[in-house]
Parts: C-alpha cells; structure tokens; sequence
C-alpha cells in the first residue's frame, strides 16, 4: 500500500472518531454545531480558542465536556481583578526539613494540566493575562529562572463576555493574536432550547463519555499537518490575509477607508491549519476555497479592527470580512 493511500485511510478512520466525539459532546452540549466544530478544530490544530458569548449559553459546560471525550487533564481558572499571575502559573515556597535544613520547593498552578478554561479572562488586569503569553505561545512558562514545560499537548479555551465591558480589561491586540480562532457563541434557536429544557431539567443528566486518548489526540495532530493542500487553497488564503492589511500594496479602497490594522503571518497560518480542521470535520480528504470563505471569520475577526470612520458609520467587522473572503473566493474559482 502507498503512502498516499495510507494517509486516506487514516484520515477516513479520523473522520469516524471525530464523527463518535461530536456524538458525545452534543450529548451533554446540544445544539450549536458550529460552535462545537469551531472548538474541535482549536484543538485538532495545536491551537486556542476564544470563546466569546453571554453568560448561560454552556460555554462552561463545553469546555468541561471537551476536556472528557478528547481525554485531556483539564483544570479551570475564574479570572477576578485581584487574580495575581503565581495563582496561574504557581509559586515557590521554603520547606523546612526535619534536620533544620531549608529548601525552595516549586508548587504548580492551575496552568499545568492539558486543558485550560480561562473563565472571563478579561476581568483579570493585564498583569495576570501576561502571565499566559509565554504559556500559550511556547508551552512552557519560566518561574524563578527556571523553565517549566506545560502538558502535553496543551490548550487554553478562554471566555469572554462580549457585553458587560465595566471593570474588564480588553486583552491586548499580542494575546488575542495567540488564540487560533475566536468563536461567536449565539442564543440557541426555539427547538434548540426546547430539547437543552428537556435534557437538563431532569432528574439525570446524559453523560459524555471519553472518545480520544491522549496520544490519539497528538497523533490526529501530527495527521492534519500532513493534509495536502491545493495551490489554489493556499493562494487563497494568501489573497485573503494581505487583502486586510490597510497599508499594503494588495489592499483595495475599500480595506483602506475601512480597516485599522490588520492580520499578521500568524493568521494566515491560523488559517492553513484551520481549513484543513474543517475538511476532517467534514470528512474530506484536503480543503476546499469553500473552507478558507468559511473560516476567514473566525480566525481574522479578533486580529484586526475597524477604524474610527467604519465604526461611526456602523460598520460590521464579521460582515466585511464574510463579503470580501465571499468575493475573493468567487473571483478565484472563476478564474
């Protein structure tokens, strides 16, 4: 059997294991399809997730529920204004023998699992917030000079009330840029709720159950970054992050009079990776210009800002970036 033949056949048999952990979490997450996929993809990609919605709408319970069926060690962290950095990433402290000798003994913070929910993770000053840079760029953090490796693998899926804004602290343009997708968590619809009433407001509850290992997980990993991806694709994805960007030479009048800043190379490996999550979610065998138009929102909407003029007019950031990937898209498969 050839190789490209064994990659088909192990990304055939990803797609029923991801199809079986999808089962299990909308056993105890229902509805929201898209929001589940997003977080998936986070985690198939190595990445992060920002998770951005009102309070009640199961973000909490979504993590929760993730970190059982991918199999990972999760912990959770409420971020308050007075959370100081060493309540993450832990501190050291003087142990004193019984033979009257002293030692620094290091303690792990909460940070030192494989899935970490940063539960409103603008309330903590940025002080605290910095304290997951390193984090969750390297996976490591240095504490007292020394360098300390995180869980392998190791995620952060942060929340984020989009409304209630007084007495936060909005995270910095570097940090956001860390977060592999910022997902939109929505009210569900009618029936949606109906059938969350039903399954929740009894005398028991549906548990999920665990679908992935550890080194499934990693391994599913190491497959996605194997995909092959098209020429098309990529230039597609190109086209579409240099588009954004308001001062260079690929920018339309449109971007210029619209757009702040941009994103940076960062996205459009973001995106490289994220295209190929939703072709596996799909159970497709590389991506398509229809995955790049589908998740531009998601992996572009936190790494750039409208400009004061757009935001007096009323401007929508998700909508001009769902028009200009929508266009770029159309003007590449026509050609």
């Amino acid at each position: 059997m050839s190789e490209a033949e064994d990659m088909v056949g192990e990304i055939e048999a990803l797609g029923e294991k991801l199809g079986a952990a999808k089962r299990s979490i909308t056993r105890r997450f229902i509805g929201q399809e898209q929001v589940v996929d997003l977080t998936l993809t986070a985690l198939l990609c190595g990445g992060h997730g920002l998770l951005v919605g009102l309070p009640g709408l199961g973000k909490t319970r979504l993590v929760e529920t993730l970190s059982t069926v991918m199999g990972l060690d999760g912990n959770r962290v409420q971020f308050t204004p007075d959370l100081m950095p060493a309540d993450i990433l832990g501190s050291e402290v003087l142990d004193t023998a019984a033979d009257g000798s002293r030692a620094f003994r290091f303690i792990e913070g909460p940070i030192f699992c494989q899935l970490l929910m940063a539960d409103e993770i603008n309330r903590a000053s940025p002080r605290t917030q910095s304290a997951l840079l390193q984090a969750m760029q390297e996976k490591t953090v240095t504490v007292a000079g020394v360098d300390r490796p995180l869980g392998v693998p190791f995620h952060v899926l942060a929340t984020q009330n989009p409304i209630e804004q007084e007495g936060t602290y909005p995270l910095p343009e570097a940090q956001l840029d860390r977060f592999l997708v910022q997902i939109d968590v929505d009210y569900p619809d009618r029936a949606t709720e109906r059938d969350i009433l039903i399954a929740t407001t009894g005398e028991m509850e549906a548990e999920a159950s665990p679908v992935f290992s550890t080194g499934e997980l990693l391994a599913a990993q190491r497959l996605l970054r194997r995909m092959p991806v098209g020429d098309s694709v990529v230039e597609l994805i190109l086209d579409l992050v240099r588009a954004f960007r308001p001062d260079g030479p690929e920018a339309s009048a449109k971007v210029r009079e619209t757009v702040a800043w941009g994103p940076g190379p960062r996205a459009s490996q973001a995106l490289m990776l994220a295209v190929r999550a939703r072709a596996l979610l799909q159970g497709r065998l590389a991506p398509s210009a229809e995955d790049v138009i589908a998740m531009a929102r998601p992996v572009l909407s936190h790494r750039m800002a409208l400009n004061f003029a757009a935001r007096a007019r009323g401007d929508s950031l998700s909508a001009f970036i769902d028009q200009t990937a929508t266009s770029l898209g159309g003007t590449k498969a026509a050609a």
